[in-house]
């Protein structure tokens, strides 16, 4: 275990290093920059602008910038955001509990009805039921989460009225069940494609485990199909559901960026983009940097658990 956590951290740190060095060369080499929002103030002079970029550093050239973004990110200073002259790190966790909240809300709302139709799905395998999950599932990872969203909005916050249309709570009332109230439409939305993910899974992986020779012998044996179902059968197909769990925190990241900005929800995602509409340099790269460290950190936990549930599984090799 030692020697795999060791691997691990040891690739984890390697890719967090190329994905640090490619989201900042994009986004340096991208046309406008953070001087753009004041060259077209007609108050401001060329000279101006050229002592503005040398108190930001950038008129570096792009390897120094770097180096010098980078060591300062180990010692634990992100940089200032160009637009609020805040910490960058203030900034993000300032967001992050949104966009935690609505995460964690849609992966519940996922994995309770993806596990759910997934199994019934494998139980009554070419059913009705089965097809209608089947279709409904290769629609719903058809649909674009902006497009889904924008449905949501226009079906039951403008034509029925049950739904805020968006923010995380009313001005004036943040109280549970008015926060309640705003989660259940992004969260819906983010957990679409999600939905359809698990429950594909866990019917692939039900009709595996339903088909083992265990299976036939605790039927034979005269065991009710709800004790071979529930304690049997379920308890293994969910294991590679840890597997999943994992890969999903890179799908429901992107999905929240699209879901905050349709619902103008105030989390990371929303940030990100208005970042970079900004060219908030320092802020575009905080959050990259914080949503990699996550999705490996998903992923190593994803693992772990794995190894845990199933002690035949050898991380050492």
């Amino acid at each position: 275990m030692a020697t795999f956590l060791l691997r691990r951290f040891g690739q984890a740190v390697i890719l967090l290093i190329v994905v640090s060095m490619i989201g900042f060369t994009i986004l340096h080499l991208a046309p406008g920059g953070p001087l753009s929002q004041y060259a077209v103030d007609g108050s401001m002079t060329q000279a101006d602008l050229d002592r503005l970029a040398d108190q930001l550093g950038l008129n570096r050239p792009l390897p120094v910038q770097y180096g010098e973004w980078f060591l300062r990110m180990l010692q634990g200073d992100w940089g200032v955001s160009y637009r609020d002259r805040q910490p960058v790190l203030d900034i993000i966790f300032s967001h992050l509990g949104a966009t935690l909240e609505l995460m964690l809300t849609a992966t519940v709302i996922a994995v309770v009805l993806g596990v759910w139709i997934g199994t019934l799905g494998a139980i009554r395998r070419y059913s009705f039921f089965d097809s209608l999950a089947t279709v409904g599932a290769m629609v719903a990872l058809s649909i674009p989460t902006f497009w889904f969203g924008l449905i949501v909005i226009y079906v039951f916050s403008v034509g029925l009225d049950w739904l805020p249309s968006g923010n995380r709570y009313t001005i004036g009332d943040g109280s549970f069940w008015n926060r309640v109230h705003h989660l259940v439409g992004p969260s819906i939305v983010l957990a679409l494609v999600s939905t359809a993910v698990w429950s594909r899974y866990m019917r692939s992986s039900m009709l595996d485990v339903i088909n083992q020779d265990y299976i036939r012998t605790a039927r034979a044996k005269g065991v009710s199909e709800s004790r071979i179902l529930f304690r049997h059968a379920m308890r293994n197909a969910l294991l590679p559901m840890i597997t999943i769990a994992g890969v999903q925190l890179p799908v429901l990241l992107s999905g929240a960026l699209v879901t905050e900005t349709v619902f103008t929800w105030p989390g990371m995602g929303r940030l990100f983009l208005d970042s970079i509409s900004y060219r908030d340099y320092p802020v575009v790269m905080g959050v990259l940097m914080f949503s990699a460290v996550i999705v490996l950190l998903g992923n190593l936990l994803a693992d772990l658990l794995y190894s845990v549930a199933d002690p035949r599984i050898s991380r050492q090799s």
